[in-house]
């Protein structure tokens, strides 16, 4: 009889259901049970980001008038905070090997993830591209224009042009057929894909500002109106890269 010690690391090797797996579920060992349970779990789980990740790939290519077509998705990472740049990216696909696979909306994933899958997104992206926008740009032309033209960018940077741009909740004044799609970075590949190179590209330079100004723990909050850094801003005040038309910064530079 196999020690339950054999059992597990098996179980670890073992990605789907048979002869073996099944005769465990007879096994009358408590530790055995156990084991089967999490399997069984972790192979549910797997099955389930197999599912979603087959239909964020049809999404995308429902898109398409023909296969060779070029769909690009964009998002952003940064609208939101009181300090820092937002960013932006781009993302087409032409292939979709098996290690995109649990791909999905960065705010979704751990920061050990993100950082793994922008990796892979950079490998295996047909073309990619990342744009960032400043503070300046921001407080010149407000959150949404400063975003949208940096999105505009992001898809003008690409090395190859898109036949159709899937854009997360922005329509963009570019001459290119394009869906403005509601929580796209849940629905869309590309989308996700495009949050998390943005969002990865962000976290790093809010974590460089933070060497400048620890007071704000920049590296922690990535720059939004968390309770340390509203304490920091009170007792320290605005540095440069405060967006300076946001509140409370903007009541504060009077």
């Amino acid at each position: 009889m196999e020690t339950i010690k054999v059992i597990g690391e098996k179980l670890k090797q073992t990605s789907n259901h048979n002869e073996w797996t099944n005769k465990l579920t007879n096994d009358s060992r408590a530790g055995v049970q156990k084991l089967v349970t999490s399997w069984k779990k972790r192979m549910e789980q797997e099955k389930q980001l197999q599912l979603n990740h087959l239909e964020k790939i049809h999404f995308d290519d429902s898109y398409k008038n023909n296969k060779m077509d070029l769909v690009a998705g964009i998002d952003e990472a940064g609208r939101g905070p009181l300090a820092g740049p937002v960013v932006t990216a781009a993302v087409i696909f032409r292939e979709y090997p098996i290690e995109l696979t649990g791909i999905n909306d960065s705010k979704q994933l751990s920061r050990l993830k993100r950082n793994n899958y922008a990796e892979i997104i950079k490998k295996y992206a047909l073309s990619y591209s990342i744009h960032i926008q400043p503070v300046e740009q921001i407080d010149e032309h407000n959150i949404y224009q400063a975003t949208k033209a940096s999105m505009t960018q992001a898809v003008k940077s690409l090395s190859l042009e898109p036949n159709m741009l899937l854009v997360d909740a922005m329509t963009l004044p570019l001459p290119i057929t394009q869906h403005s799609i509601i929580k796209g970075d849940t629905q869309s590949l590309a989308i996700a894909a495009a949050s998390i190179l943005a969002k990865t590209t962000r976290d790093n330079l809010m974590i460089e500002f933070d060497k400048v100004y620890p007071e704000y723990n920049f590296a922690k909050n990535a720059g939004y109106g968390t309770s340390d850094h509203l304490a920091a801003l009170k007792q320290y005040g605005a540095t440069i890269i405060h967006r300076k038309t946001f509140e409370p910064v903007k009541s504060m530079s009077r």
